[in-house]
């Protein structure tokens, strides 16, 4: 199974992104994503940027994902 993680671009520079991810920060390849700018929201795939999303989106999935991390047993 494939998952991408929404992340917001903090800055660009001109093959990368530093982005951020719930205060936690990483560098995402733009080598598969055109036009990325500070303040964006990208899905971060595998160390790429693979799409971008709008931030109600982004939040929205982010909340799925601790909500499912939230109900696993142990």
């Amino acid at each position: 199974m494939c998952l991408a993680i929404p992340a917001k671009v903090i800055s660009v520079s001109e093959y990368s992104a530093l982005v951020s991810i719930e205060n936690v920060e990483y560098t995402a390849s733009l080598l598969l994503l055109a036009d990325v700018k500070p303040g964006d929201y990208i899905m971060l795939h595998a160390g790429f940027a693979i799409e971008k999303v709008d931030a109600e989106e982004a939040a929205l999935t982010l909340q799925l994902l601790n909500d499912e991390e939230k109900s696993r047993p142990g």
